[in-house]
């Protein structure tokens, strides 16, 4: 891709982000294609992170603050706080815990001390086929909740994510998980949920939150907190599904 030539032949300093009005050619996670239809944001962006940092070291996490900073990007805005978006472990944007409005995707290179990350980002902000949109669920909030809340643009929402995303890396280099994790358990959608692992019959497991590396942390009865690796296993959501790939 374009960009990916591109991040080696700037200099170190400068970020930089493309965007797209329409996507064609997008990948998604295991090779799956990634359309993008009019009315997405749709944007990669290229960071640098120390390998010798509190998230070079947890380099997983980043999928995770880049969920949030899209989640963060509208409910940050004064009026926008509960509008019903939220984040799913490991890298979706979710209306409530119905509805996928969004996904991240990120690659990383390391380079002799530094890691050098692409991070792609979309979500729905003004199309309502197939799924549903950010501008659908305010919509529907100035319906139920008699307010009227503006339209907000694509292109708005990438600057509003990319800023927040660079103060959320900030938290993290500085406090580590901790300094994040709060405000990521405010807005995921798996508090408290009961899954079974590999299969319908399965043993009965609860989610009990993220680890130091960002993995999925279960509570198995009799078994105490285990961790679940989100590359050698799916999460299917709606049947409560844990599976081993």
């Amino acid at each position: 891709s374009l960009i990916g030539r591109l991040m080696f032949e700037l200099p170190e300093e400068m970020g930089l982000i493309a965007v797209a009005v329409r996507q064609t050619q997008g990948k998604g996670r295991g090779g799956n294609v990634w359309l993008s239809p009019v009315g997405c944001a749709l944007s990669t962006l290229h960071i640098s992170i120390p390998l010798h940092s509190n998230l070079g070291q947890r380099i997983p996490f980043i999928q995770h603050l880049v969920s949030l900073a899209v989640v963060e990007a509208v409910r940050s805005i004064p009026g926008y706080e509960d509008i019903e978006l939220r984040v799913k472990w490991p890298n979706d944007i979710y209306y409530s815990d119905l509805m996928k409005l969004g996904g991240v995707l990120v690659n990383s290179t390391l380079i002799e001390t530094t890691f050098h990350i692409l991070i792609g980002f979309g979500f729905n902000v003004n199309n309502s086929n197939p799924t549903i949109c950010i501008n659908d669920l305010i919509v529907k909030f100035n319906k139920e909740e008699g307010t009227e809340l503006k339209p907000l643009s694509a292109d708005c929402l990438i600057a509003r994510t990319v800023t927040v995303l660079e103060r959320l890396i900030d938290i993290f280099q500085e406090k580590g998980p901790n300094g994040v994790l709060p405000q990521y358990y405010k807005y995921w959608i798996h508090s408290g949920k009961q899954v079974h692992l590999g299969d319908e019959e399965g043993p009965v497991a609860w989610i009990v939150g993220i680890d130091d590396y960002g993995y999925l942390q279960v509570h198995e009865e009799g078994k105490g907190v285990e961790s679940v690796h989100p590359d050698g296993n799916s999460f299917d959501m709606l049947r409560n599904l844990i599976v081993p790939k």
